[in-house]
This record gives C-alpha cells, sequence and structure tokens, in this order.
C-alpha cells in the first residue's frame, strides 16, 4: 500500500512540474510575428545585426528596439539599455501582453523600473496584444 502511495506521489509531482513549465511557453504568437509587424508598422529594420554579433530586434531612425513577452521585462530592460547605447539611438521595450488583465503587473513593473516617479532615463516603452496582427499596415 505505501509503496502505491509513493507511485501516485510521484506521478503527481511529475504533473504538476510539466504544467507549471508551460506558464509561459504556451504563446498565441510568436515574438519574431509580433516584432515583424511592429517594427514594420514604424519604418524599422527588423534584426539589424551589431558589430559585437548581437542583434537589435527592431531599428528605427530614432530607436533601439527590444521585444519580450510580458514576464520578461527586466530581461528586455537590459537588452534594450545596451542596444541604444551599441547604436546612438534611445532604447525602447516593446513588451507583448497576450493576456493584458494579468500582464498588467509587469507593464507596471517595467515603467517603475525606468521611469519611478520622476523620469531619469530616455527610454521609451510600448505594449502590443494580438490584435495588432489583425491589423492593416
Amino acid at each position: 500500500m505505501k509503496n502505491k502511495f509513493w507511485i501516485l506521489k510521484e506521478v503527481l509531482i511529475i504533473i504538476l512540474l510539466l504544467q507549471s513549465t508551460n506558464v509561459f511557453g504556451k504563446r498565441l504568437y510568436t515574438e519574431k510575428q509580433y516584432q515583424a509587424k511592429w517594427c514594420n508598422s514604424h519604418g524599422g529594420q527588423i534584426e539589424y545585426q551589431l558589430k559585437d554579433g548581437t542583434r537589435v530586434d527592431c531599428l528605427t531612425d530614432t530607436l533601439a528596439v527590444e521585444f519580450d513577452f510580458a514576464n520578461k521585462w527586466a530581461e528586455c530592460i537590459g537588452q534594450a539599455l545596451n542596444y541604444g547605447k551599441r547604436t546612438g539611438k534611445t532604447p525602447a521595450c516593446v513588451l507583448i501582453t497576450e493576456n493584458p488583465e494579468k500582464d498588467i503587473k509587469f507593464v507596471k513593473r517595467l515603467r517603475y523600473a525606468v521611469y519611478g516617479k520622476k523620469k531619469i532615463y530616455d527610454f521609451r516603452t510600448f505594449t502590443v496584444k494580438p490584435d495588432i496582427l489583425n491589423q492593416g499596415l
């Protein structure tokens, strides 16, 4: 009896672990789809390669833009700052909010980190939702 309980417990743990890895893994669209649509609509160049081999998701006349899903807001800041510094353009983050009600907390964190109570960085933030992919250019 004890052995059956142990097996059931292990199976439940495995199922829970598998479910938790998909919390942010299941997306409606890929980051590249959002990136292409937004960048094209803003007259930017997609995947602009820098001398160090890294790629700016979208480079416009004035912005060095990094795209990330909302839960990766902190990573977005770091990459955008790096790209802005290397290109001489204003760094920007576009957060993808596929579930705006749940993702708003990440948008607020991003905006607080780069603007705080007083704007100290020359930094731009944007959000996109899935409906952008259904709009014409």
